[in-house]
């Protein structure tokens, strides 16, 4: 580096101003693009991802900002040191500038003489008519545990030429800790031997609280992130735990004859990785009846999940019990309506006798079974019943139908047919499937029918679907 004191080292030139000025414009434009990506990240401060895009964003504004201080000084030239008497102690340098401007020094060790710029008076916070420091006296601004670390690199350079190039932090007047990054090198005498020392003195405060923040906000949202495959895998093991194991067909009962053809088909969200409260149920009961139940618990989660089990297995308890629909549903409404976490969810559950091929069936909130027969479908009419966990003490009616061979009922959740608010709608988008359905031979052919036509389609919630087929 040149020095400015020594004869043997002339202060440089300033570069032509025509040429900085155009990198300054440049900066200025590359500003005002940052600022507008900065805008747009801006958010509640709710999300990691938001927070880490936002300071990554700020970040990279204060070093343009930085920059143009910089090409800046570079145009005008240094600072002169203050002339006597001088004007107050200058303020610390602005916050949301990594910088205000960059001092420099010269040490000579033949006449123990030190000259500052008037910009390092302000980033030290030292009053203009104050003396320059020593090199031994330079220590007495930096913190203790970092005054070693000052030595090392005043020692390395004085002693074995080795250029500076570090950081330490010093104590204003005023009490503030400040950061300062140094480089510098020896002044080398006709000798060879170090007649001085320069340096360059610039205060990275900012730019090292801006750096905490991109790193603080990083590690958060891999912590996030963490959490989240941690709890997605464990939402998925549950509910692979808990929904039916088996894959194609079924048929009930396991004793006798079998009078169901069951398949049925579980299809995740597009729109978030978290596993939703959507299940399906075919159980062989006690007394050779079948209960045919899906049901949806609101919410995403792991935490949604184990409720979604929960209510899973008292329905199962309760119907193996000999429970019927109606009154099951208002035990579960009862179950949720006394949990600690206060939670929604919809139902349909069914108990089918083989012997009389009579359907009995309750609903809460939920869409009614659709029943296709030769070729047409139709919407079950439903029985009153409301939301489980929406108010205590519900009662929830029952409805029957009497079924027929090779009739087929579809029970499904409200997100099959992504798109779509009301429930008339998705149902007589299932129902024009009627005619396929018709010429289906098992209840897993149904099934991949509807995946087919609804499965590619992009959806904001988990869905099921259980098609029942009577043989």
């Amino acid at each position: 580096m040149p020095s400015h004191l020594s004869a043997d080292h002339p202060a440089a030139q300033p570069p032509g101003r025509g040429s900085v000025d155009a990198l300054i414009s440049q900066t200025r434009r590359l500003k005002g693009d940052m600022d507008a990506v900065r805008r747009d990240a801006d958010g509640d401060g709710s999300d990691p991802q938001e927070r880490w895009q936002r300071a990554l964003s700020d970040l990279a504004l204060h070093q343009l900002n930085d920059l143009e201080t910089h090409l800046a000084q570079l145009r005008d030239g240094p600072q002169p040191a203050p002339p006597h008497p001088a004007p107050p102690v200058p303020s610390a340098p602005r916050r949301g500038s990594l910088l205000s401007r960059v001092g420099s020094a010269e040490w000579n060790l033949l006449t123990d003489e030190a000259s500052w710029s008037g910009e390092l008076y302000q980033i030290l916070g030292r009053a203009p008519t104050a003396p320059p420091l020593t090199l031994d006296e330079l220590p007495s601004l930096v913190l203790d545990e970092d005054r070693a670390k000052l030595t090392t690199m005043v020692t390395d350079c004085l002693v074995d030429a080795k250029p500076i190039d570090g950081e330490f932090r010093i104590v204003r007047p005023d009490g503030e800790v400040r950061t300062v990054h140094m480089m510098g090198e020896p002044v080398l005498d006709a000798d060879g031997s170090t007649a001085s020392m320069w340096a360059v003195l610039r205060d990275v405060s900012e730019l090292r609280r801006s750096q905490r923040a991109v790193s603080e906000t990083r590690d958060s949202l891999q912590r996030q992130q963490h959490r989240a495959q941690t709890e997605h895998r464990l939402a998925v093991e549950l509910q692979e735990a808990v929904l039916p194991p088996w894959r194609g067909s079924l048929r009930l009962p396991h004793q006798g004859p079998e009078t169901l053809d069951l398949a049925a088909h579980y299809l995740p969200s597009s729109s978030t990785a978290l596993i939703g409260g959507d299940w399906y149920d075919a159980l062989e009961l006690s007394d050779g009846q079948s209960l045919l139940s899906v049901g949806d618990l609101t919410g995403h989660g792991v935490v949604v999940t184990s409720g979604m089990a929960m209510l899973l297995g008292a329905l199962r308890g309760m119907a193996m019990a000999g429970t019927e629909p109606g009154r099951l549903l208002s035990l579960l409404n009862q179950l949720l309506d006394a949990t600690v976490q206060p939670a929604l969810g919809s139902a349909v559950c069914c108990r089918y006798r083989s012997e009389t091929r009579t359907l009995t069936w309750a609903q809460a909130g939920h869409p009614a079974p659709l029943l296709f027969r030769g070729g047409t479908g139709r919407r079950l009419r439903a029985p009153d019943g409301v939301l489980l966990g929406a108010t205590s003490g519900a009662t929830y009616e029952q409805a029957h139908e009497t079924l027929e061979v090779g009739d087929l009922l579809l029970l499904h959740t409200d997100g099959l047919v992504p798109g779509h608010d009301s429930r008339s709608e998705p149902a007589s988008r299932l129902l024009d499937l009627a005619p396929r359905f018709g010429e289906a031979r098992t209840a897993q052919d149904c099934v991949r029918m509807v995946v087919e036509e609804f499965g590619g389609t992009e959806r904001d919630d988990d869905a099921c679907v259980l098609v029942a087929r009577v043989v």
